[in-house]
């Protein structure tokens, strides 16, 4: 061996192959099952509210209980999975998830169903960003904008899934069998996640070099690439650093902005899709809500490809803050719309813009933290959108016993208010390799990390 190689530049030259789809894969199902479950309860509420006769805040509790989970996983899991790996926080968090997700369908009573549910979320809280985290870590600079943002595109399928079990169970088996049907996509993904290995970058951010040296020859074998000779590297540092860093410096001002951002999209989206079923079916008359539901999650996926073709050629931060404000509009238009036609126009590209907003808010925030801090990152980020989803099924809940266009209105309010953060203070990272220490992220290596 000659010489040392930066991690990213080893990276850089395995190249996007046969490994990183294998772990696009993976990682996608797991989305999706993330998302299913997520959504699950949403759509099963009607029956729920109906057979332990709950009062539209009592129903509120329950929905915001399995966002209160998924805030507290957030954090412990992202912190967690700096501290023994992305790999093994990566298994944990689904095998929690899967077992009291499916134990809620058996709940005797709302608050058993509360509890049972927070325990639910506080896997699926860990679970979302670790899944981020670890692919981010294994893409060419090239290649990682976009495919972070198809990796989101999977929210869309397990809500197209979610909405299609409901359209098929609800009627007939009701909504225990709907949150039991998680059980076998949670098991699937179980099984998936048990072949994925480490991060290399968290073993040379541990300080195993060869460990990590070893791994990114898998990949390079896998993806029918020449071995990595050389000694790899980061530039300054090594081991574990205190979560604390996240707010000092110019990385506290980039945590702060990021914590608002992600607070605002989460109250407004889980506003709205945590009663769109009640909406549709109570406002509106709809008697086969979650139909319509299917047809409004279909909209997500153009939204999803038109952010991920968008983010490396216009940028993050133009995509970002012009999907929020564009979601901003067509939910303001929702609330004013007096024909079913407007409605569904306005709903769909509020599901347009919002799901992209998603996409390039998840490929942005891990390019903004270093390794040794990004899942302690974007797990503190992303329990910021959980804040956000817990008070907004009880706002939401408040707010529509006032009327439907003042819920929609404050929904539209967050969207608009994080487009402007996002297009006052944010800095773009379209091409830029990815930090690995604290000290890079102010230092000279960060000045000159630009690579196009």
């Amino acid at each position: 061996m000659s010489g040392d190689v930066h991690i990213q530049d080893a990276i850089d030259r395995v190249g996007f192959g046969a490994f990183q789809r294998k772990l696009f894969l993976i990682c996608g199902v797991t989305w999706a099952a993330d998302a299913a479950e997520i959504l699950l309860l949403s759509f099963a509420l009607p029956g729920v509210t109906e057979e332990f006769g709950l009062s539209p805040g009592q129903a509120g509790v329950v929905v915001t209980s399995t966002f209160a989970g998924m805030l507290v996983g957030a954090w412990f899991w992202g912190i967690m999975a700096d501290r023994v790996g992305r790999r093994l926080g990566f298994q944990l968090t689904i095998a929690i998830f899967a077992v009291f997700g499916v134990a809620s369908a058996f709940a005797p009573g709302p608050v058993w169903l509360a509890v049972l549910r927070a325990l639910t979320g506080f896997g699926l809280g860990g679970a979302l960003p670790l899944d981020f985290a670890l692919f981010t870590e294994y893409l060419p600079t090239r290649d990682r904008g976009r495919w972070l943002v198809l990796l989101e595109s999977w929210w869309a399928a397990g809500t197209v899934a979610a909405a299609g079990l409901a359209l098929l169970i609800m009627p007939t088996l009701g909504w225990r069998w709907l949150l039991a049907s998680s059980a076998a996509a949670a098991l699937l993904v179980l099984w998936a996640r048990m072949r994925v290995p480490e991060s290399a970058r968290y073993l040379l951010s541990r300080g195993d070099a060869e460990g990590a040296r070893k791994l990114v020859n898998e990949v390079a074998r896998v993806n029918g690439a020449p071995p990595v000779e050389q000694r790899l590297t980061l530039p300054s540092g090594k081991g574990a650093t205190s979560p604390a860093e996240l707010l000092r410096g110019a990385l506290g001002r980039t945590t702060v902005l990021l914590w608002a951002v992600w607070l605002l999209i989460g109250f407004g989206y889980y506003g709205i899709f945590s009663w769109l079923p009640q909406i549709f079916a109570g406002e509106y008359g709809f008697l086969r809500s979650y139909q319509y539901v299917f047809f409004l999650a279909l909209a997500q996926l153009p939204g999803y490809l038109s952010a991920a073709w968008l983010v490396e050629r216009a940028g993050r931060k133009p995509v970002l803050a012009g999907y929020l404000g564009a979601a901003a509009l067509a939910t303001f238009t929702w609330a004013i719309a007096d024909s079913t036609a407007l409605v569904f126009v306005a709903a769909g590209l509020m599901n347009f813009f919002t799901l992209g907003a998603w996409a390039a808010l998840y490929a942005y925030t891990p390019e903004r933290y270093p390794t040794q801090l990004r899942a302690s990152g974007l797990g503190a980020a992303s329990g910021f959108a959980r804040i956000g989803a817990v008070a907004a099924p009880l706002a939401g809940g408040a707010l529509l016993a006032i009327s439907l266009p003042a819920a929609l209105s404050a929904f539209a309010a967050a969207f608009l208010l994080a487009a402007l953060v996002v297009a006052g203070y944010a800095a773009e990272t379209r091409g830029t390799r990815l930090d690995d220490t604290v000290a890079e992220r102010t230092g000279p290596v960060a000045q000159a990390a630009r690579l196009r």
